[in-house]
Formats: structure tokens, sequence, C-alpha cells
């Protein structure tokens, strides 16, 4: 083998190793357009199903907070027109709960230091 023909051979090798990095890398780009075109329609679903989870969830708290508010609501009329018809008694009890109240924080109170 002479030199000339060393170096011709060289770049010949060079240029083939060239050539299939090349083949090689259209070869993955493709297979990666592939992959993207084949996963894009299922983030879109799933990205399609977390909204519409949202949503649902959404739909969900505002209904029990609706309810909580309408109970509320039901509670102070009841609540208002007892203490209207008796007052007396619903001063008594007021009067009575804050006693217990009282106690019991004042127990707790006593029951940490100890």
């Amino acid at each position: 083998m002479t030199p000339s023909s060393s170096g011709t051979t060289g770049a010949s090798i060079q240029g083939s190793a060239r050539s299939y990095a090349h083949d090689a890398l259209d070869e993955a780009q493709d297979k990666l357009q592939e992959m993207r075109h084949s996963v894009d329609p299922m983030v879109d679903k799933l990205a399609s199903s977390a909204q519409k989870l949202a949503r649902q969830s959404m739909d969900m708290a505002n209904q029990a907070k609706q309810k909580a508010q309408d109970s509320l609501s039901r509670y102070t009329e009841v609540t208002t027109k007892y203490v209207a018809e008796q007052p007396v008694r619903s001063v008594l009890i007021a009067a009575a709960v804050g006693a217990t109240v009282a106690l019991l924080v004042s127990s707790a109170s006593k029951h940490k230091r100890n």
C-alpha cells in the first residue's frame, strides 16, 4: 500500500462513517417525529381529561358550598325564631353553655401546667 492510497482509504472510511452517522441521525429524527405524532394525541387526551376532572371537582365544591350556606341559613332562621319566642330560656341556655366552656378551658389550662 502506498502512502497516497492509504490516505484515500482513510478518507473513504471517514466519508463512509460520516454518511452512516448522517443516515443514523436522519433515521432517529424520523422516529422521533413518528413518536411525537403518536404521543401528541395522548397528551391532548390526558389534558382534556384533567380539565374535565377539574371542572367536575369545582362543580362539586360549589354544590357543597351552596348546601352548607343553605343549611347555615336554615339554622340561623330557626335559632332566631327560637330566641324571639323564648328569650329568657335562650339567655339561660347561653349562660350555661358559656359557663361549661369556661370550666373546660380552665380545667384544660390547669391540666397543661401540671
